[in-house]
């Protein structure tokens, strides 16, 4: 029965519906390891325990009925980023808004495909950091290594499944917060193109940088986990289709040039590149034609939504100071520098339009070095702990600026027992490529059998 925990949220459904297991005693499982790993790691700000056990029952009265639906019982938790109707939404921090009246779309979406929600995983404040601390939620921890961050923003979600409670989960990502904690972590993720899936009844994320998004432990359960969030369909299939010889455009540079990176993250690149060589597909060195302009376009629309959000809030005093200094920034960009920061992303395309006419695919590092240990940012200010992150994670926010889907692909692990991984960007629109050629990746190279030590 525990070995369901580590089966991810594919094998789970199936499970399920052949009655190998019913939804509460699955759920049963989950919640006991929730608790049991509560003070070593503290992943869930909030579990629905009660809520969750009127869900699976309800859940398996349906499967015994026959009733078929992607998700009917699997647990599934979700980024305290959305609304989860009955609970506050309070992203990191000192709830601000009452509880929810009802479920975001997401969150609606998952329900429909009959997903047990079993509750609000971690953030930073705010959704602003590639580390999961608050002041309000403390640290939550690495399960390969609780010395260290498990990344940010969605680093609750992202422990969650490395640390075989849920097979998948929510995340969000408006600078990397999906890529960045699943790479971190060993498992699987997508961040999808842009309007993809609803972020109703909240506006677009960070001048729409944001978007929503979903992680699991193998590549079938994002699929799946896809095929219930989006309002299309057919993306769990993809894994199952084996992809045609595909053009990898190989980059090993960020807007601002070619970072140093840590040996074993350069490493992973390089091992990703030949073994996707050896499936037989075709991997030159290329770099998009976009010079430096994403990186002042992502700042100001950054800087922007981030004062668009604090300005939203009932009580922006409750805020850390940090979080207070970037939305007093941002507040100060003027309207025809965001027009000019939107605008300017037409250009961004049009460049980018030669260049995949030539690559289906860009294969590009993760992280430059290891995520950083819990605590090392705990007194710093804002511009101490931008310096502090931005080294470590040049090559997410560009593909945010464009709104291109990218796979967060975990390919080893380091010294350490971390785990290393890269990042697979396809064009607008191709996240079923994204899973084909990374569900193939995960054939010859799989991932989810290893766990950590815990």
């Amino acid at each position: 029965m525990d070995e369901l925990l580590w089966a991810g949220a594919d094998a789970q459904a199936r499970a399920l519906r052949d009655g190998w297991v019913t939804a509460p005693e699955l759920l049963e499982l989950v919640l006991r390891r929730a608790d049991h790993l509560a003070g070593t790691l503290n992943i869930f700000r909030t579990v629905y325990a009660d809520c969750a056990r009127e869900a699976a029952a309800a859940a398996q009265t349906r499967l015994e009925a026959g009733e078929r639906l992607p998700l009917l019982g699997v647990p599934v938790a979700v980024k305290d980023d959305l609304d989860v109707v009955g609970d506050f939404t309070a992203q990191g921090g000192r709830p601000q808004f009452p509880v929810a009246e009802q479920d975001s779309a997401a969150v609606a979406n998952l329900r429909a495909a009959g997903a047990v929600i079993v509750g609000h995983t971690r953030t930073p404040e705010r959704c602003l950091w590639p580390f999961t601390e608050s002041k309000t939620g403390g640290a939550t921890r690495n399960p390969w290594h609780p010395a260290y961050t498990p990344g940010g923003s969605s680093g609750g979600s992202a422990a969650a499944i490395a640390a075989g409670i849920v097979g998948a989960a929510t995340g969000s990502d408006g600078g990397g917060s999906i890529r960045i904690p699943a790479t971190a972590c060993g498992v699987f993720a997508l961040k999808t193109t842009r309007g993809l899936i609803s972020t109703a009844p909240k506006p677009e994320g960070w001048q729409g940088l944001s978007t929503i998004g979903p992680l699991g432990r193998r590549v079938a359960d994002v699929g799946l986990m896809l095929d219930a969030l989006a309002d299309t369909r057919g993306f769990r299939s993809a894994v199952d289709s084996v992809p045609e010889p595909t053009r990898v455009a190989l980059s090993w540079r960020t807007p601002l040039g070619v970072p140093k990176l840590a040996p074993a993250w350069r490493k992973a690149v390089l091992d990703a590149a030949a073994t996707l060589r050896s499936l037989g597909h075709r991997v030159i060195e290329a770099d998009p034609p976009l010079g430096v302009r994403p990186t002042p376009q992502f700042v100001i629309r950054y800087l922007r939504g981030v004062a668009e959000d604090v300005a939203r809030l009932p009580h922006p005093q409750w805020l850390e100071a940090r979080t207070r200094h970037i939305a007093a920034i941002g507040s100060r960009v003027p309207d025809r520098v965001l027009r000019w920061a939107r605008d300017a992303e037409a250009d961004l395309h049009a460049r980018m339009a030669g260049f995949t006419s030539r690559h289906d695919v860009v294969l590009q590092p993760a992280w430059t070095r290891n995520p950083p240990e819990v605590g090392l940012f705990r007194s710093a200010n804002l511009i101490s702990t931008w310096l502090g992150v931005t080294a470590r994670i040049p090559y997410f926010p560009t593909w945010n600026v464009l709104g291109y889907p990218v796979a967060a692909l975990p390919v080893g692990h380091d010294n350490r027992g971390l785990p290393v991984g890269v990042q697979l960007i396809g064009q607008p629109g191709a996240e079923r490529l994204l899973l084909s050629l990374s569900a193939q990746f995960e054939g010859v190279r799989p991932w989810a059998t290893r766990r950590p030590a815990l």
